[in-house]
């Protein structure tokens, strides 16, 4: 049987701008859209879905509409980021605050933004030590569900990506562990109780 939040999450999320900003208090707007559906969350949390937005997400839910809470941000015009290469250090920082994959680039090297899949959630702007990021205005085509639909799925298989590399990074830690734990030998009880015997003799005399 399908999970009733589940396929509401589903219908919120399809609601919303697919920003990936986090302005919503949560890590992207899937999780928001599940924190709606269950209740945790109100309607009026999203800034660039706006008043539009939270007018669709009210219809849907079939609850008044709320002003936009000013907690989490000011309605604005949607934006695009874009490096200034001849500034840029390659540090890599962009690239790791960036929800969709939309920055690519090398460590040293000169990084560029994809505009295309560029959401505007202007994560990159506070994690680039030099300043050297910019906002441009989004082009009106760009705001559409079928950019919307993109970077869903662009946000979706960054953190499975993430998600898998974890795992696999617990799983060498576990690996060397267990190779040190090996290569340590098991403890022998016997000299265990004779080097404690040891320590308490060669400790402090009351």
């Amino acid at each position: 049987m399908s999970d009733p939040i589940a396929l509401l999450a589903d219908r919120i999320d399809a609601l919303l701008p697919q920003t990936q900003c986090e302005q919503c208090g949560y890590h992207g707007c899937r999780p928001y859209a599940e924190a709606i559906a269950r209740g945790e969350a109100q309607i009026n949390q999203c800034p660039p879905g706006g008043a539009a937005g939270i007018e669709k997400l009210a219809a849907l839910l079939n609850t008044p509409v709320l002003p936009l809470d000013p907690a989490h941000g000011m309605e604005k015009p949607r934006t695009l980021a874009r490096i200034v290469e001849a500034d840029c250090i390659g540090c890599t920082k962009c690239i790791q605050a960036c929800p969709v994959d939309a920055i690519v680039g090398a460590a040293k090297l000169m990084h560029t933004v994809i505009a295309d899949d560029c959401t505007g959630c202007e994560l990159c702007v506070p994690a680039c030590p030099v300043d050297c990021i910019v906002l441009l205005p989004m082009p009106t085509a760009q705001i559409d569900p079928a950019h919307a639909d993109a970077a869903r799925e662009h946000f979706q298989r960054r953190e499975s990506r993430l998600a898998r590399q974890h795992t696999e990074r617990e799983r060498e830690l576990a690996a060397r562990k267990a190779a040190v734990d090996a290569a340590a030998g098991p403890v022998n009880p016997v000299l265990a109780a004779l080097a404690r015997a040891k320590a308490k003799q060669q400790g402090p005399k009351p």
